[in-house]
């Protein structure tokens, strides 16, 4: 099958350039992957900011905590996975199995990224911090779930939803009024982030299917978990709707609702071009639709979302 796997010695994603320690720790975790998620954490401050104020600080402490959590996350997956990687082609030359970062030093790095996740949770407020061993247990939990279960995109999926509902708790310090409008946000985001996972799974799907591993694509075939892949952004762009008419910015002005529904629109259309960007028998732009694509789609949001959080907050003056 074309595109299944990368040949011995290709690099693993996208890398930054350089063998200086910061430089190999964060190729570790693939640190540009943070912009999948974080601005999902964002759009939550703004919803947020429409029933309680907003500081700097703030802001900086949530990109901190997520920032955080996603590398001790990810750093304790390489850690877990680190003798699959090795006789994975297409993850042989990761850090851990090419030994250009030691074991020491990766276990030293997530320790240090946990406690900075649990301190910049105490920074925000009590919940945040009560809630954080939580959260951080179900970010560590993902990296064992592929040992069991083929619903490991959609466990991954939960893990990023914890984005929006954590920036929305760290301004507010409690639930949304109504309780279902965080719900729906976690929702889309994990349907959303477990759909593409299983796409970038496709890759591995004979790997895993001879070395015993669960995947959605290894129990069911390429062209079923691209199906599968699809309802789930079908599912996230039917909640995104819902939280758009739910009014979220508190305001029913039409500039601000059609700027959002925009937004949804726009969602749509590029979930619709990544999907064309990927075949069954043809994985070749697969790099493409999961890098370029999911970036595009999670800052384009949170750009829509900051321009009619402006808009209302003109029209409110």
């Amino acid at each position: 099958m074309s595109g299944v796997l990368s040949p011995k010695g290709a690099r693993d994603g996208q890398l930054i350039t350089g063998d200086a320690l910061v430089v190999r720790l964060a190729n570790f975790v693939k640190l540009p992957h943070t912009v999948f998620a974080m601005p999902f954490a964002l759009v939550g401050v703004l919803c947020a900011s429409m029933v309680a104020p907003v500081t700097v600080p703030m802001v900086g402490w949530v990109v901190l905590a997520f920032t955080a959590a996603r590398f001790a996350g990810m750093g304790f997956n390489r850690i877990v996975d680190r003798d699959i990687d090795a006789i994975n082609p297409r993850t042989a030359l990761r850090e851990l199995p090419a030994g250009t970062l030691s074991l020491a030093q990766a276990k030293g790095a997530v320790a240090a990224a946990s406690l900075l996740f649990f301190f910049a949770s105490w920074q925000l407020n009590g919940l945040c911090l009560l809630l954080s061993p939580i959260a951080l247990l179900w970010v560590l939990g993902y990296s064992y779930t592929k040992r069991f279960t083929r619903y490991s995109h959609l466990w991954l999926g939960v893990g990023l939803s914890i984005a929006p509902v954590g920036g929305y708790l760290a301004v507010t310090g409690a639930w949304s009024d109504p309780w279902w409008f965080l719900c729906l946000l976690a929702l889309a985001v994990a349907c959303w982030s477990g759909g593409f996972d299983m796409l970038y799974a496709l890759q591995d799907a004979e790997f895993d299917r001879r070395h015993g591993l669960y995947s959605m694509p290894s129990a069911i075939g390429v062209t079923k978990a691209i199906r599968f892949s699809r309802v789930l952004h079908v599912v996230a762009v039917s909640c995104l709707s819902v939280v758009v008419a739910s009014q979220p910015l508190g305001t029913a002005v039409p500039a601000v609702q059609m700027v959002l529904w925009g937004g949804v629109a726009f969602v749509a259309a590029m979930l619709v071009w990544e999907h064309r960007m990927v075949k069954a028998d043809d994985l070749t732009k697969l790099d493409a639709a999961f890098f370029t694509m999911n970036g595009v789609i999670s800052l384009g949001f949170l750009a829509v979302f900051a321009v009619a959080r402006v808009l209302a907050s003109g029209l409110s003056t």
